[in-house]
């Protein structure tokens, strides 16, 4: 499983959002104020450490879409675009293959996890991103190669 024309691939997972109601998943969770704290201060590293993208891809979600704005604002892509297959158990991979060049999506677990295992050729589960996590991978000679995997907390005291 790979994507022919894509060489880089940014998989971020959305900020720590509010909590969930009865159990229940809700598309407009927002962020919370350490969710947003803890998006700028990962988006904002990965800005400096040179990370710029052609494409900026978002699950329509609230909570992945504010953390993809973060990814924006602090420069990592020119725009910032959504795709409903980037929500929880959407087509991720069949996105992957209309994709070209360095793209960040921006997304939920296990999805974004899920997506990595497949292209790393690993059992699904063996890789899980915190909340604002990351996973940076490239593709070489049509095999992929895990680069970065960072979690908001390496970053900070808290």
């Amino acid at each position: 499983m790979h994507a022919s024309n894509l060489v880089d691939l940014v998989l971020v997972r959305h900020g720590i959002a509010g909590e969930r109601i009865d159990g229940r998943d809700d598309p407009e969770r927002p962020l919370t104020r350490r969710g947003l704290q803890r998006t700028e201060q990962m988006m904002s590293t990965l800005a400096r450490g040179g990370l710029n993208v052609d494409q900026l891809i978002t699950s329509s979600y609230r909570r992945a879409l504010q953390t993809a704005q973060i990814a924006l604002q602090a420069g990592l892509a020119p725009l910032l675009e959504t795709d409903e297959r980037l929500q929880p158990g959407g087509d991720v991979l069949g996105l992957l293959e209309t994709l070209a060049g360095s793209v960040v999506l921006v997304g939920h677990e296990p999805d974004l996890g899920d997506l990595a295992c497949d292209l790393l050729g690993w059992p699904r589960g063996g890789l899980v991103l915190k909340k604002a996590g990351v996973v940076e991978m490239q593709q070489t000679n049509g095999r992929w190669q895990l680069r970065a995997l960072l979690r908001p907390g390496l970053l900070s005291a808290d």
